[in-house]
């Protein structure tokens, strides 16, 4: 997370995006229960566990969505699972 609110540039306040010299191409979102149950509800990851693997397999989908950003669905991801109960 600290990585995101250093390289990201949302203009809204949340992400700061003072370090340019990291692309946000290149983060990567934590794989938590939450967003994990989630991906796996939305068929973005097939793997059981998690793990590094269903993080690559995870950024790999996420990035057909937005090859510059992958990491921005992180909190719509989260936020599914732990508020939404999805």
């Amino acid at each position: 997370m600290f990585l995101r609110w250093l390289v990201r540039d949302d203009k809204k306040g949340v992400d700061f995006g003072i370090w340019k010299t990291i692309s946000p191409s290149e983060l990567s979102v934590p794989l938590d229960v939450h967003t994990a149950n989630v991906a796996r509800k939305l068929n973005l990851v097939t793997r059981k566990q998690n793990d590094g693997k269903a993080l690559e397999e995870l950024m790999s989908q996420l990035r057909e969505f937005d090859p510059a950003d992958p990491s921005k669905y992180d909190f719509a991801l989260f936020g599914l699972g732990a508020f939404e109960r999805y």
